[in-house]
């Protein structure tokens, strides 16, 4: 592959993606579209160096004429989709946004794809897709569909649209599904980067309900390499399962956090429980160990290390986003387009 298109590029895990394809792949060029809502933020790929071998283009996924012009005008081997509403609280309050963007905008993205031949499509999804575990059992990629939130159904009904347009057109495109990522540039209203956040100016951390929630923890680096090894060795039509390996209660994690930081667990705020909260996620990855040859690499302990310490360096951007800022560091550092 010489040229792929990224679509929400400036978010958390899509900045991560364009930064490992460009370092591990000298020959391959980048465009990146994003809309640049409240979570696309350019200021994440700011050191790249534009029109060489990383182009951004501002625009919106649901814009046919804009992404048929685009994939028109430029040689694309690949499309990878990461454009998405994607917090669940958001979705609870006004599901709109997340309906237009992860299905409208998906299927805008598809008929594109189709009808220029793109070679190559991927669907970045969330092992949410499959609804809430009890408390044994992982999600394989024979799990039915059991999605229990507003976000989780508009990303089930984008995998169930690729899927369709895979059996129907035998459209080239695979799909991945993870669990929770952590990792640098991860917008602060997600629960690590917030409680560090949090934690550091001596706030409140609120965790939901008694805390007893399970969630499977990936690094995002491990997600960029298995995204990577399902857009180049994925069977078309089908889906990847990627985890971490790494099951933790969300009280549990808060009190890792707490302690790499040296915060007092006094600062724990018990609040009322998320709407249709899901009790556990878990995630058989074995699919993509077998026919991708994908292992996780991080240990969670020193990638959570390595995150913390990441925040502690780059606390600038993190209240450059909480005041708004980085539209304005935006607009001086690339002008308006």
């Amino acid at each position: 592959m010489r040229r792929i298109l990224i679509t929400g590029g400036c978010g958390f895990i899509g900045s991560n993606f364009v930064r490992h394809e460009l370092a591990t792949y000298p020959e391959l060029s980048i465009v990146n579209v994003d809309k640049l809502t409240y979570a696309g933020n350019p200021e994440n790929l700011k050191d790249l160096p534009e029109k060489s071998r990383y182009e951004f283009l501002q625009g919106d996924i649901c814009d046919r004429e804009f992404i048929a012009s685009l994939l028109t005008s430029s040689k694309i081997d690949a499309v990878i989709n990461f454009a998405a509403e994607s917090h669940v609280d958001r979705s609870i309050l006004d599901s709109g946004p997340f309906i237009q963007t992860n299905v409208v905008g998906t299927q805008t993205l598809l008929d594109c794809c189709r009808l220029h031949h793109i070679p190559r499509y991927v669907q970045v999804s969330t092992d949410e897709v499959y609804g809430s575990l009890g408390a044994t059992g992982r999600f394989t990629e024979e799990t039915p569909l059991a999605a229990n939130s507003p976000y989780s159904a508009s990303k089930a009904a984008a995998d169930l649209l690729v899927r369709a347009y895979c059996h129907t057109f035998a459209f080239p495109a695979v799909i991945t599904r993870c669990s929770n990522n952590y990792g640098p540039y991860q917008f602060p209203e997600k629960v690590i980067p917030l409680f560090i956040s949090n934690a550091l100016r001596d706030l409140p951390l609120p965790v939901y309900g008694t805390g007893s929630n399970v969630r499977d923890w990936i690094h995002v680096l491990d997600h960029c390499r298995g995204i990577d090894a399902a857009m180049r060795a994925g069977r078309v039509g089908e889906v990847y399962n990627f985890g971490g390996d790494c099951e933790l209660t969300n009280l549990e994690l808060t009190h890792a956090l707490l302690d790499a930081l040296d915060k007092p667990r006094t600062l724990i705020q018990f609040v009322s429980d998320r709407l249709g909260h899901d009790l556990r996620y878990a995630v058989d990855s074995s699919k993509s160990r077998r026919e991708l040859g994908w292992l996780p690499q991080a240990n969670f302990r020193d990638g959570l290390r390595q995150t913390i310490d990441w925040y502690l360096a780059n606390t600038e951007w993190i209240n450059r986003i909480r005041s708004g800022d980085y539209r304005k560091y935006y607009e001086q550092q690339y002008g308006n387009r």
